[in-house]
């Protein structure tokens, strides 16, 4: 026996099959959207400054943003912008600068002191694993009151006559870029710049046994912490990239 479908029917199985078109098309947009977007994150790295409020042109990026922290990424549309730090409530601007952020793409900005005073500095992350059995590590010096450092990572078990120094020289401004090192635990050492390795130097900053996963990739930015004796040399990190079998 046959039967004909209703012309009702048909019309509504067509509408239902154009809104689930229509959605899978939008969805795809979306996707297509967030991956195209530029990513950006704050660091705050000014000791003397204020709690900052972070503005894309009128856009809020970061609300009472304090002095080492680091926000997470947030996608915004790719183009040329004015990053904007105010002293949190206020109007009062203590930096500006006009960046352009690109699609599909990460970065960094930095609110930092210079001798002019506050600035910001925006780089580019790295968005790939490093290459196999490898870790990427960027060194930014933002500690304008300690002196010059190299920089050591410390394999577990071995001391530091037993290493060279991964980086040398690392000073307020300095930018190392990104330094492959074998994956592993390591321990972060830094010297007095030029100081021997095995002698009696303390160290400028010395942190505890971290492990990094094959294919990541960190930022270390250098910054000066108030302690109630003075400033000391401290580390904030930022994670950059993992692969995924880390999460």
């Amino acid at each position: 026996m046959s039967f004909e479908i209703p012309q009702s029917a048909r019309q509504a199985a067509q509408f239902a099959v154009l809104a689930l078109s229509l959605g899978l098309l939008s969805g795809c947009q979306g996707l297509i959207s967030a991956l195209s977007s530029s990513q950006v994150r704050i660091v705050d790295v000014s000791p003397d400054a204020p709690n900052l409020d972070i503005y894309q042109s009128h856009d809020v990026l970061a609300y009472s943003l304090g002095f080492g922290t680091i926000t997470s990424y947030v996608p915004v549309t790719p183009g040329t912008y004015t990053i904007a730090a105010n002293s949190t409530g206020t109007a009062q601007v203590i930096s500006s600068a006009k960046n352009t952020f690109l699609p599909s793409t990460q970065y960094t900005v930095l609110i930092g002191d210079t001798a002019a005073g506050p600035q910001s500095l925006t780089l580019k992350d790295q968005s790939q694993p490093a290459p196999a059995g490898q870790i990427a590590l960027r060194f930014i010096g933002q500690a304008p009151r300690s002196g010059a450092v190299d920089i050591y990572l410390l394999p577990s078990g071995q001391t530091l006559a037993d290493v060279r120094p991964i980086a040398a020289n690392v000073s307020l401004g300095s930018n190392t870029g990104y330094l492959n090192a074998p994956a592993g635990t390591y321990t972060l050492v830094m010297l007095p710049a030029g100081s021997p390795s095995i002698g009696t130097t303390p160290a400028a900053y010395a942190g505890t046994q971290v492990s990094y996963a094959d294919g990541s990739a960190r930022t270390m930015i250098l910054i000066d912490q108030r302690q109630i004796n003075g400033y000391h040399l401290q580390i904030i990190t930022a994670d950059d990239y993992d692969p995924p079998s880390a999460s």
